[in-house]
C-alpha cells in the first residue's frame, strides 16, 4: 500500500477552501497512471511545525495501491503540488498544497530523495492519526513499531477532527 500525507493551509489554484483543496489533491492523486485510490482519511486541523505565525493546517492520508518508482511518484505528487500553486521558497513556509510519501509499500532506503518511508512521519500526529483512519494495522515499516504504539509516544499536539467534512 501507498500512503500519502496531504495537507495544506494556503488558498490554491483550485480553491479558497484547504479542505476543497486537499479533496482535489486526492482526485488528482487518483489520476496518478497506474495507481488506484483505495481510501481516505477524515481530515484534521493542526497547528503547524514548527509553530509559527501562519494559518492552521488541514490534514489527511490517502491510501493507494499499485507499483511505481519512488522517483516517479515524488515527480506527480511535485506537479499536483505546483499545479496547486505551491512555490518552494524556506523551509516549512506556508502552503497551499503539501504532500509527502510516508510508505510506499513497506519500501525502505535512505536515499536519493524520496527517503522512505518519511523519516519525520512518526513524529507527527497530523500524519499518525488520519494514517490509522484508512491503515489501522499499518507497521512503520524498517522499525516495526505498530500505528497505536507510534501514537501513544507521541508529545502533546495541538490537532482536531473537522467536523462533517
Amino acid at each position: 500500500m501507498i500512503f500519502i500525507a496531504i495537507g495544506a493551509n494556503l488558498p490554491s489554484t483550485w480553491s479558497i477552501s484547504a479542505v476543497e483543496t486537499c479533496n482535489h489533491a486526492c482526485a488528482a492523486l487518483a489520476a496518478i497512471a497506474g495507481l488506484e485510490a483505495v481510501a481516505v482519511s477524515r481530515w484534521y486541523e493542526s497547528e503547524p511545525i514548527p509553530p509559527g505565525a501562519q494559518p492552521r493546517y488541514v490534514n489527511g492520508v490517502a491510501a493507494l495501491r499499485g507499483r511505481i518508482a519512488p522517483e516517479a511518484l515524488l515527480a506527480a505528487l511535485q506537479a499536483i503540488e505546483v499545479a496547486a500553486g505551491r512555490v518552494r521558497s524556506v523551509a516549512n513556509a506556508p502552503r497551499p498544497l503539501d504532500l509527502d510519501i510516508i510508505d510506499l509499500n513497506g519500501l525502505v532506503r535512505a536515499g536519493p530523495d524520496p527517503i522512505l518511508p518519511h523519516p519525520r512521519a512518526h513524529l507527527r500526529a497530523f500524519v499518525l492519526l488520519p494514517l490509522r483512519d484508512v491503515a489501522p494495522e499499518w507497521v512503520l515499516p524498517g522499525v516495526g513499531e505498530g500505528i497505536d504504539a507510534l501514537i501513544a509516544a507521541l508529545p502533546k499536539q495541538d490537532i482536531t477532527l473537522l467536523p462533517g467534512v
